[in-house]
């Protein structure tokens, strides 16, 4: 059970107020004397954010460090508003009131320097852009008919896409995930139907909201309230979300009716947040490109993995054992048309758009990436998304954006985590790249593809992910063989089979029922000491599925 994560990971804040003011990062050049220390990681870590760093053998370092809270003082006797702490970029952004304030800042002996990250403005027009289409307007499911553990309703197609429904079926729904939420606010999702039972199971363990400072995170944009419902909506009949039992920290780092590179500075502090909290996943349904003051925006050379404070975050996160899950934003028919930071980051799953058919959608951001790695890296249901309506509490519509692709593969992520639990995340992000439907020849519009989570899942287990038609796998563990046939047999689904042995005269030699269980290898092995050398046929039948592979006795 994951326990209430306490807000003693954030240090108190002062609230940010809004004037004629100017606000900064301000770098330090250290961390010296500090009360914190690598051999006291509990001391600024919670013990779930250890473990897993422990369970993947990475390391307490420095960087891991608050930053110094005697630094944060000083700064502050000079009159300036702290905002946000970052440990990563040893900063802190602030508001100051003049330009005399912030030179005090600057001739302070451990700050190494500042940058300029704007003001809001109530006029700016945010990169993230959300597109909405009437559910009755959804393409016709393929597997509408598909009998189901959940009843998914109308959201059954964009779950069935990435190979969901078999992950829930076989019990793989998120149950004892993490999943940070970073979005621009969760309007009214503490009072709708489809998320009531995340509340009233206490699976929201946490919120913040970096741009106001404060623990209420239910007052401001309906975005996030819209994307956390593709991942652990539970309204049947309606909508299930990709991860139903996982729990979730919200997390609002994005000021929606504005853009500033400040926003990239909040993003970095949830994110530390999320990793403090020991959070296993990171969904992120924001991007950045350009900006109300036109002196910050980016270039689409900036996007080379490297260089945006936010796609520098994502990756620093990512080595610190999660998978951050980012939209690849929805500027493909603009003129900026590629994807948005900080889908560009090289270790995280940037997620494009496609329709119910597996098509890509015009508005998906394009790759590659600006120093030409493959960008997007998977693509999931982006247009038509079934999501909870945040403004009639019941209900559901559809919605179109990469905004709702990514969180559909982040709830993903958590099934495989919980199928395969010793995993390490990059091991995750791998095996699902490698599952995705074009991985042998990528592009810049799906990257390699839509994943399969249930042949992620059996590559991680070690088993062949070739799979026939209907989702099962024969395969033989040793072949010739001498006075044992070992196989395993993997399906997607729990069911009765059948497995038989026979000569090259169609004569059944051997033969036995199999209790097959689901996302599993079922492995059985044949005792063949009284068969002659030769060929034979094995073969496996499970409902109107029939495997058949030769083997040979020597």
């Amino acid at each position: 059970m994951i326990k209430k994560i306490l807000l003693s990971f954030l240090c108190s804040l002062p609230f940010i107020t809004f004037g004629q003011t100017s606000r900064h990062v301000v770098f330090f050049t250290d961390k010296n004397n500090s009360p914190y220390s690598v051999s006291n990681p509990s001391a600024f870590l919670s013990q779930a954010s250890i473990t897993r760093r422990a369970n993947q053998n990475i390391t307490v370092t420095t960087q891991d460090l608050p930053v110094n809270p005697s630094y944060i003082t000083s700064v502050a006797s000079t009159g300036a508003t702290i905002l946000n702490r970052s440990k990563w970029f040893n900063s802190v952004t602030v508001e100051v009131a003049s330009p005399s304030m912030l030179s005090a800042i600057l001739a302070l002996p451990f700050v190494s320097g500042s940058a300029n990250v704007g003001r809001y403005s109530s006029n700016g027009i945010p990169s993230r852009k959300m597109e909405v289409e009437p559910a009755s307007k959804k393409i016709e499911s393929q597997v509408s008919k598909r009998t189901t553990a959940f009843n998914y309703g109308n959201s059954l197609n964009q779950v069935a896409m990435l190979g969901g429904d078999a992950m829930h079926a076989a019990g793989f729904t998120g149950q004892g995930v993490l999943i940070a939420v970073l979005d621009a606010g969760f309007s009214n999702a503490n009072n709708i139907a489809p998320l009531d039972s995340l509340f009233a199971s206490g699976r929201i363990v946490g919120t913040w909201d970096f741009v106001d400072n404060e623990q209420d995170v239910f007052d401001d944009d309906a975005h996030g309230s819209m994307v956390l419902s593709v991942m652990g909506g539970n309204s049947p009949g309606e909508l299930i979300g990709t991860a139903p039992h996982a729990s979730y920290l919200l997390l609002r780092s994005e000021n929606a009716p504005a853009e500033a590179i400040i926003e990239e500075y909040n993003w970095a502090s949830a994110a530390e947040y999320a990793d403090s909290a020991g959070a296993q996943i990171i969904n992120s349904s924001l991007g950045y490109t350009v900006f109300d003051d036109p002196s910050q925006n980016h270039t689409y050379a900036n996007l080379d993995g490297n260089t945006t404070p936010i796609t520098i975050a994502a990756d620093i996160a990512s080595a610190k054992g999660m998978v951050v899950c980012n939209s690849a934003g929805n500027e493909g028919n603009g003129s900026w048309f590629r994807i948005s930071a900080p889908a560009d980051a090289d270790s995280i799953l940037a997620v494009g758009a496609v329709d119910a058919a597996g098509l890509n959608v015009g508005f998906s951001g394009k790759g590659p990436s600006a120093d030409g790695r493959v960008k997007p890296d998977v693509s999931a249901e982006g247009f038509g998304t079934i999501v909870a309506d945040p403004w009639n509490g019941t209900g559901v519509f559809g919605a179109s954006g990469t905004s709702f692709s990514s969180p559909l593969t982040a709830g993903m992520v958590a099934t495989l985590w919980q199928c395969s639990p010793n995993s390490s995340s990059q091991s995750l992000v791998n095996a699902i790249r490698q599952s995705a439907s074009q991985f042998s020849s990528p592009d810049s519009l799906l990257g390699y593809g839509i994943p399969d989570f249930v042949v992620a899942c059996m590559m991680l287990s070690g088993i062949n992910p070739a799979l026939s038609e209907n989702g099962e796998a024969l395969i033989i563990d040793g072949n010739p063989f001498t006075n044992e046939l070992t196989f395993s047999y993997f399906s997607k689904s729990a069911s009765n089979g059948k497995a038989s042995l026979y000569d090259i005269t169609g004569r059944i030699v051997w033969q036995s029922t199999m209790n097959i269980a689901p996302l599993s290898n079922n492995k059985t092995s044949i005792p063949t000491t009284n068969l002659s050398k030769g060929v034979y046929i094995l073969s496996i039948s499970s409902g109107e599925d029939v495997q058949t592979k030769q083997v040979i006795k020597q």
